[in-house]
């Protein structure tokens, strides 16, 4: 490994992180426009004139959830979302229930997606800190959200919302998460061999290795088993990181010189705010950024030791992805 290998330069950190927060935002809106129209079309119910189709029983049970309550769902449109433990694989876990009837009274109009978006911020947000026990990591995994009643309820007077906690990737899909919220390492982490999409010159959901990608996780390191009296500075963390991220480089590769590759190692840090929520895990990973610092070019393959060679491609144009637009941590 050369010990030329560095964090990705400044520039790269700032567009990264201005990607993430767009990326993050851009999963809000999904979630809210996608997950929380649990119903059926009218081809599956049977229905007709346009209107919708009625709620399955586990739809309706889901939408009604009590906080502390984990839910999941396969179809993009949630139409098959239902109650699971949160010890299993779920996308959404209930935090609160709100009731906005005394604001939305009977003849007020079903609001927009950006009404809903205000909606959410405006009742979301107090409540997370009380129900976790402990801050919310502003830059963490976990995002809140909320399930809003379908047109069809609101037109029946349902005004209540279920506020709840989400893991929105940098390219806007819901990623699963394990275990309740409150015990949930909020750690903007990846298992090291994740690929994060390449999505024009900025990052997306994960992707096959072997696909044109942005980043690739090499390993996982908790700043807190070095950093044991309190939040590193990050000139301190950049000096550690940059010593044992090249050590994960040289176990992962297999000493395979990133260089002759045209690969560059990288690695996370960590601000204040997430220390403080706990949040001390980083990545330690690799990309192949643009000569003018103003994004990533595609990698293709993975560089772990016995896998397929991974080599940088010079892009014409952005390559396109399937797992959409946003950023990488």
């Amino acid at each position: 490994m050369s010990r030329g290998a560095e964090r990705f330069p400044s520039r790269m950190q700032t567009l990264t992180t201005r990607v993430v927060m767009a990326g993050v935002f851009f999963g809000a809106v999904i979630a809210l426009a996608l997950s929380v129209a649990f119903s059926w079309t009218d081809t599956l119910a049977g229905g007709a004139g346009g209107g919708e189709g009625k709620l399955t029983e586990a739809a309706k049970q889901a939408f009604h959830s009590p906080p502390g309550t984990c839910l999941s769902w396969n179809a993009k449109d949630a139409s098959d979302a239902h109650q699971v433990p949160c010890t299993q694989p779920h996308l959404f876990e209930v935090t609160t229930v709100v009731d906005i009837g005394a604001k939305y009274p009977q003849q007020a109009p079903f609001p927009t997606l950006d009404q809903w978006q205000d909606i959410a911020q405006q009742q979301c947000n107090a409540d997370v800190r009380p129900y976790l026990g402990h801050p919310l990591d502003p830059y963490g995994k976990l995002t809140t959200n909320l399930l809003r009643p379908t047109s069809a309820q609101w037109t029946d007077g349902d005004r209540q919302l279920r506020c709840g906690l989400q893991f929105a990737g940098p390219g806007g899909g819901l990623q699963p998460t394990t275990g309740a919220a409150k015990t949930q390492d909020q750690s903007m982490v990846w298992e090291p061999g994740t690929c994060l999409a390449l999505a024009g010159k900025g990052v997306g959901d994960p992707v096959d290795c072997s696909k044109p990608h942005s980043y690739e996780m090499i390993a996982t390191l908790d700043l807190a088993s070095h950093f044991k009296d309190g939040y590193p500075k990050l000139d301190d963390q950049k000096s550690w990181l940059d010593t044992e991220c090249n050590k994960a480089a040289k176990e992962y590769t297999g000493s395979s010189d990133l260089s002759s590759k045209k690969l560059t190692l990288g690695w996370d840090s960590r601000e204040q705010e997430s220390w403080d929520a706990g949040s001390t895990k980083v990545n330690c990973k690799v990309a192949a950024t643009l000569q003018d610092g103003s994004g990533f070019q595609a990698v293709t393959g993975s560089v772990k030791a016995g896998s397929s060679s991974s080599s940088s491609q010079q892009q014409s144009a952005p390559p396109s992805s399937s797992a959409g637009s946003g950023g990488g941590n």
